[in-house]
């Protein structure tokens, strides 16, 4: 008897662990000092395309009639204006599959990610590159990739490619999957390596918040520090947060590293994305954790590409998750 979501399971392993290898490639033949301190995101955008490439060409291959939920399309890559741009993001492309894709092949796997999403039937959500800055800095981002069935995350896959294996030997191992199948739990195993061992992880046990930890943004735009740090005092925190970009967050949480995650909304206007958050939700919860928006209501994902019912994002063990949602309420004082 086959088990639920299993051919998926391992396919969206394998198409995230090859997106993983296209960044690392990318990192290493176009990421330099000069890069950083001319801010240069060219190297991002070689990346996000030839990652959504690799992905989405996987998933054609095993799954060709889902549609997909992406970042990206090739507009910026056509004519004579996108050349430079298309013929890098070809190249690394190929890097990373096993037939070599044409410049039209690449295009057409990149603009299958223009799925409008919604309530009904199976889609799957990609970001390339979560973590921008991050993935710049040679610091964390992720590879995330999510399957949504009838308006439920059922399936996620976060590749970190420079988080520690293991957080108490920060130099250590570095190269983190997690994966997580509804009711079959979380688990994270060594990215791109021949050892296909997986262990399981949880969420911290912490049962007093004056014991937890956050983890947050580096980022200050992506979340109001002012609000954490009245949320902390109300929590009774005070240990130092671990901050990293990206949907690592999610798998830290998720594996004890910390124990809350918060991104509060920086104004009312803005709104999640879905591709940001649907990986991350689904193994949060197989790790035993809950997660929910600013107001104690949980994530759905039914919208269409963005998390338009929701505003910001509390994740946190069972334990003291209630006690931090109630915090967050007091704190934003129903602002959103």
């Amino acid at each position: 008897m086959s088990v639920y979501l299993e051919k998926e399971r391992a396919v969206a392993i394998e198409a995230v662990e090859r997106a993983s290898r296209v960044c690392e490639a990318v990192f290493k033949r176009l990421v330099t000092d000069e890069t950083l301190t001319k801010k240069d995101k060219s190297p991002v955008t070689v990346a996000d395309f030839s990652a959504q490439a690799v992905v989405n060409n996987i998933l054609e291959k095993y799954f060709p009639n889902d549609p997909i939920v992406g970042e990206e399309d090739s507009k910026d890559l056509l004519g004579e204006e996108g050349r430079v741009l298309r013929e890098k993001v070809v190249e690394l492309t190929n890097t990373a599959v096993n037939t070599p894709m044409s410049t039209e092949e690449v295009l057409k796997a990149i603009d299958r990610g223009q799925y409008a999403g919604g309530s009904t039937g199976r889609h799957w959500t990609l970001d390339p590159i979560d973590g921008t800055k991050g993935f710049l800095r040679g610091e964390q981002f992720a590879v995330c990739l999510a399957l949504i069935i009838d308006g439920k995350v059922r399936l996620g896959v976060v590749g970190c490619p420079n988080l520690p294996y293991d957080m108490s030997q920060p130099e250590g191992e570095k190269g983190v999957l997690a994966v997580a199948v509804e009711k079959q739990g979380a688990f994270q195993r060594k990215l791109n390596v021949k050892d296909f061992i997986e262990t399981p992880i949880f969420v911290s046990i912490v049962e007093d918040s004056c014991n937890a930890s956050f983890c947050e943004s580096v980022e200050a735009g992506h979340a109001n520090h002012g609000d954490s740090a009245k949320i902390a005092e109300l929590l009774g925190i005070t240990k130092q947060s671990v901050r990293m970009d990206s949907q690592c967050k999610y798998v830290a949480v998720a594996r004890g590293d910390a124990d809350i995650y918060l991104r509060l909304p920086v104004d009312s206007k803005y709104v999640e994305k879905i591709w940001d958050h649907a990986a991350g939700n689904i193994i949060i919860q197989e790790a035993g954790g809950q997660v929910s928006d600013v107001n104690g209501e949980p994530l759905d994902f039914s919208q269409g590409r963005t998390l338009s019912a929701n505003k910001g994002v509390i994740a946190a063990n069972a334990n003291i998750f209630g006690t931090v949602v109630e915090a967050v309420k007091a704190t934003l004082s129903n602002k959103f």
